[in-house]
């Protein structure tokens, strides 16, 4: 059942936070530096909205998710894309069962109403425009307003707002008037390798610690080669190579499985970056 809360004489009907099975491993620097943004130090202060800025699937929305569900607090994921509209973001008006308009609120617009936590996910896909319609809520006035549906929401004094952003060239630059405001920057690297090897055994708890191993040891060459390729990608590897095991066609040899598991998932020029048998 979806909860309403009625603003300005509308009836606005909420998202649901988003529930997910995560945990942070790697960087506490990382970790505290969100954190510590969002902390408010005298009641005069107000927390900040930092950005999370790193090359995909470096985990900067599990940092940011972590760090979220530390605070004790619901959390909301929208997805940012390049054809997100202002409505997206803030409120969406619906056609109802019995033919009424209803209006729907974004989960970001929910985030601010329950005094929640949102993040705003790869953020630097979106236009200018869409931005614009954020510009109020992100400074001292703390408010955005929805022209579909004709009212302003303040938000909570609990809610918080981080954005996450890939470091790539398939982006939108983001307009300076954003850009001050979504401070501090956070920077997400490549984990070292304990790091790289304790989030895959974090993900994978059923792989052999030899698998483990060698799709960290692949993961660290590519990394020092400056390969773009990460954790997300070592885990697919792993989760891939352990179902051709399981098939039984490969007679065991792990090394087969994750030099073909390594071919389907990044292609044959990822092989070169493979350890030494």
């Amino acid at each position: 059942m979806s909860q309403s809360v009625e603003i300005g004489g509308v009836r606005l009907h909420l998202a649901h936070p988003d529930e997910i099975s995560v945990s942070w491993v790697g960087r506490e620097d990382a970790l505290r530096a969100l954190l510590a943004a969002w902390q408010v130090v005298v009641p005069e202060d107000r927390p900040m909205h930092p950005r999370v800025l790193g090359k995909p699937g470096v985990g900067k929305t599990t940092l940011a998710y972590a760090a979220a569900r530390s605070l004790g607090r619901p959390v909301y994921i929208f997805q940012a894309t390049m054809d997100t509209r202002p409505e997206d973001l803030l409120i969406t008006p619906v056609v109802g069962s019995e033919g009424e308009i209803r209006y729907a609120a974004s989960p970001l617009v929910s985030a601010m109403i329950q005094g929640g936590v949102c993040i705003l996910d790869e953020g630097n896909r979106m236009s200018e425009k869409s931005w614009a319609s954020l510009a109020p809520l992100l400074d001292d006035r703390r408010y955005i307003e929805s022209i579909v549906s004709g009212i302003k929401v303040k938000a909570h004094r609990d809610f918080r707002l981080t954005a996450t952003m890939n470091d790539d060239a398939s982006t939108y630059e983001l307009p300076e008037y954003i850009h001050s405001r979504l401070q501090p920057q956070i920077l997400l690297d490549f984990p070292d390798e304990e790091e790289e090897r304790q989030i895959l055994a974090k993900h994978l708890p059923f792989a052999d610690e030899e698998i483990l191993q060698y799709v960290t040891q692949f993961l660290q060459r590519a990394h020092d080669a400056d390969e773009r390729y990460t954790v997300r990608d070592g885990i697919n590897i792993a989760r891939y190579a352990l179902k051709r095991l399981h098939q039984g066609q490969l007679g065991g040899d792990f090394e087969v499985a994750l030099r073909e598991s390594v071919s389907s998932v990044l292609g044959e020029e990822a092989l070169g970056y493979l350890p030494e048998p």
